[in-house]
């Protein structure tokens, strides 16, 4: 029996240029590219629809539209059963804080999305700086869930800092993105420190990598660990199946906090059915309740898509 779905980590790329152009995260960056393909609103409902996906969060694509969340917004508002977006704001700007209160309570913001463009500067304002502590505190306020991404060489003191972060705000739900694990490495990442000479080189079974990294969160509940095609590309690359590495996290972290997500619009490795079968493939290990939890129920918690969701299949079946 197949488990249904939420996809937390899909993001759009519209094909109206005009009204949703490029843009760079501040002003000294150039503007990005066009990419290759769309995923738009509709596309991706029509992937959702196939595969027995309920919900998904628009989490914003930054690389092209940086901080203008316009075409998610825009798309959740066509579509609000079903979109949920999760949005990057400037972290620095004193006003962002109350701008994110407005979204949350106006424009149906599902979460805030923390993310440094440059992993070869290493500091930690982009997260703990005074005006960026106002946006944890704003979403502990609302209690919309936090979701970081952090470069693979900033594991070790980012993660700590987390750590700190998730104990003052012990109810606030925090996602870290692609695990936050050598495993969640992305392949423009492992460009930057090939060109630099070094060999990327992934930690083996049984441990993955696990210690030294995420462990320290194992008495720290708050904190929730999404698995995306990010994860699953390092792992096919490592000869390493999904399901050993979901299983071992299960084990340490228990069932509930973890989360699937396709990175549709980003990664392209794989096309959308791909995505969803290898999602299902991962939970080969888990039982019936902890892969129902993993696909599905955990995101339905920390997103608070529980009640819509019931009352969008009970006005599909009226």
């Amino acid at each position: 029996m197949r488990e249904p779905l939420i996809d937390t980590h899909a993001h759009l790329i519209s094909d109206d240029w005009e009204t949703y152009r490029a843009r760079p995260f501040t002003p000294d960056l150039p503007v990005p590219d066009r990419p290759k393909q769309s995923m738009t609103a509709e596309q991706l409902l029509a992937h959702m629809d196939r595969h027995d996906v309920a919900s998904a969060c628009l989490v914003q694509r930054g690389h092209v539209y940086g901080y203008d969340n316009g075409y998610i917004l825009d798309s959740a508002e066509r579509y609000p059963d079903r979109f949920h977006p999760v949005v990057i704001l400037d972290a620095q700007d004193p006003a962002t804080a109350d701008h994110y209160r407005d979204l949350v309570r106006n424009r149906g913001v599902a979460g805030l999305r923390l993310a440094n463009s440059r992993p070869w500067i290493l500091d930690t304002a982009w997260i703990s700086s005074p005006t960026a502590m106002e946006l944890w505190r704003a979403c502990a306020d609302l209690g919309t869930p936090m979701t970081v991404i952090v470069f693979d060489n900033q594991l070790s003191y980012v993660l700590p800092l987390i750590k700190l972060i998730a104990q003052m705000y012990p109810e606030l739900p925090i996602l870290l993105d692609h695990g936050a694990m050598p495993y969640g490495i992305s392949q423009y990442e492992v460009a930057l420190r090939e060109e630099a000479g070094e060999q990327v080189i992934l930690p083996p079974p049984p441990d993955y990598g696990i210690t030294g990294t995420i462990d320290i969160f194992a008495d720290t509940p708050n904190v929730s660990f999404k698995i995306t095609e990010i994860n699953m590309e390092n792992l096919m690359k490592a000869g390493v199946p999904a399901a050993d590495i979901v299983h071992r996290m299960v084990e340490i972290f228990g069932p509930d906090r973890m989360v699937w997500g396709s990175d549709v619009g980003q990664s392209a490795l794989w096309n959308y059915d791909q995505k969803v079968a290898m999602a299902h493939d991962a939970c080969a290990r888990l039982s019936h309740q902890d892969a129902r939890k993993f696909l599905h129920d955990n995101a339905a918690r920390i997103y608070g898509l529980v009640g819509a969701e019931l009352e969008e299949e009970q006005r599909k079946t009226a």
